[in-house]
């Protein structure tokens, strides 16, 4: 491989991905990632972690704890995924991401371990990234799941604490058709003598952590029992919060306006309480900064976003039941005249956990992602109708955005969401 293109383009075209084949790239057991780790000389311990799962949250929480630890001055590893732009986005330290040409030289090195070994892409890109932060010394990474927990190819690390945001209904194809059998396996992160933080407390889900955490001996924090967190005022760019706990009493700015990162900011100090004991130096101001910069710390994108003023444009990837409830209720804060909604879905996704809960007096602007795994247009639209939204069916999303701004009138606004490639592509078309 000559080129950072033709590295990526080999490592989607031979590998499973389940953003483009959904089911069938989710393997099953962590043999193919151990296989590749011990082939890297295992550098999954050679630094410091924080292990983050849970259905919805999980994301927002890595980049705030990212941007703490290093407002602190600590080296910090963040590994998320999907990418919405730039598969780069992935693998950061400090808010960098990885560069193209550790990712060409990687591939290159491991080919014929990649070859041996049949991994998926998400397993190679995990080993990659652990690579990358032990070649680079972080004094500790975030490594966000990426699907459930038990089986996830990020399950193979030993970390100083591990956060489970919250769970809901997604991925019932793979994880469970039950909110316990979910829990189930999210808390399959939970390690022997670890503490365990949960954002909130369920009671449906909390004796399933409780009984895991007895097993192994995890010290367990419910944070949302600890630390309470409420909004005093939001504006377009950030929201002010005001947090009480553990000697803390404080009002910080986050530059995350969802009113779903109420519930995160919690997890996220309990943590923050967690690694201080370990002996992380993280002082107030540290956390105050951090949480005020997320997203030019980290390069957090989509998570309700406003990408317009005029006209008005916010997105959010939220996609599951309650993802969908918070946009929602974030729609609700907003005052327009008209909405209007440019929506897209996976052929995989439940749409019985999404579609009821959307507004039925909006327009909605039906489209279908780039990609095999995306559901019609066309059947978005009959299965929309069901609940009582309506709209036109539009084809590509470029397409449909384009459509609703020419409706656009003073006043309105446009949400874009329904699925993170919906979102991925109106955020491509800006750079």
């Amino acid at each position: 491989m000559n080129t950072y293109t033709e590295a990526i383009e080999y490592l989607y075209s031979r590998l499973p991905v389940f953003t483009r084949d959904g089911a069938s790239a989710y393997k099953k057991d962590l043999d193919r990632t151990l296989e590749l780790c011990a082939a890297l000389d295992n550098p999954q311990h050679k630094f410091k972690t924080i292990h983050v799962g849970g259905t919805n949250g999980k994301g927002s929480s890595s980049h705030m704890l990212a941007a703490i630890l290093s407002s602190a001055g600590y080296k910090t590893g963040l590994y998320t995924s999907p990418h919405l732009v730039d598969f780069r986005e992935r693998v950061r330290i400090n808010g960098e991401m990885i560069s193209e040409q550790f990712v060409v030289d990687y591939v290159n090195t491991q080919r014929d371990l990649i070859e041996a070994v049949k991994p998926s892409f998400f397993e190679a890109t995990v080993a990659m990234a652990f690579d990358y932060f032990a070649q680079e010394r972080v004094d500790i990474a975030i490594i966000e799941v990426g699907l459930g927990g038990r089986l996830d190819s990020t399950n193979i690390i030993s970390p100083e604490v591990a956060l489970i945001t919250n769970i809901g209904m997604d991925h019932m194809n793979l994880l469970g058709d039950t909110i316990q059998e979910i829990a189930h396996e999210k808390a399959g992160i939970i390690k022997a003598n670890t503490p365990i933080v949960i954002s909130e407390f369920d009671p449906l889900t909390a004796p399933v952590f409780e009984a895991k955490a007895e097993e192994l001996e995890a010290p367990l924090i419910f944070a949302d029992q600890v630390y309470k967190a409420e909004r005093t005022s939001k504006e377009y760019n950030y929201q002010s919060i005001h947090i009480t706990g553990p000697a803390m009493s404080n009002t910080i700015k986050l530059d995350l306006t969802g009113s779903y990162q109420l519930k995160n900011i919690v997890g996220v100090l309990a943590i923050v309480d967690q690694i201080r004991k370990i002996g992380f130096d993280v002082a107030i101001d540290a956390i105050e900064t951090g949480l005020a910069n997320v997203q030019r710390l980290t390069g957090f994108q989509g998570r309700w976003q406003t990408i317009s003023i005029d006209p008005l444009i916010i997105c959010d990837t939220g996609h599951n039941e309650d993802g969908i409830r918070e946009v929602v209720k974030n729609l609700q804060e907003v005052s327009y005249r008209k909405l209007h909604v440019v929506i897209g879905a996976m052929k995989d996704k439940d749409l019985d956990h999404m579609l009821p809960f959307l507004p039925k007096d909006a327009i909605y602007y039906f489209s279908n992602p780039d990609m095999p795994r995306a559901m019609t247009a066309e059947e978005l639209q009959e299965k929309a109708a069901n609940y009582g939204l309506l709209g036109k069916s539009l084809g590509s999303v470029h397409h449909a955005l384009e459509v609703a701004k020419g409706a656009f009138q003073r006043g309105d606004l446009i949400f874009v969401g329904g699925s993170n490639f919906v979102v991925a592509e109106v955020l491509q078309s800006l750079t």
